[in-house]
């Protein structure tokens, strides 16, 4: 499913594919770089809100940190 991302920053529109029907994580617009925190539930944006560094950060140690502990399929 795609869906249509508009970038709090620049305006631009992007587009945002999906497996599951919700989201909640980091979204990098692709034409000013802005790092943004996205909550989407059915394709529908729900939040979208600035993310810095340091909280992408955590982001990908707590991913990290699931997927090591993930059983095998």
């Amino acid at each position: 499913m795609l869906t249509k991302i508009v970038c709090p920053n620049c305006k631009s529109e992007g587009t945002f594919s999906l497996t599951d029907p919700f989201f909640d994580g980091p979204y990098k617009c692709w034409k000013c770089k802005a790092l943004l925190r996205l909550t989407m539930d059915h394709g529908v944006v729900k939040n979208i809100q600035p993310m810095s560094d340091d909280e992408m950060k955590q982001y990908e140690a707590a991913q990290a940190m699931k997927n090591k502990f993930r059983r095998p399929a």
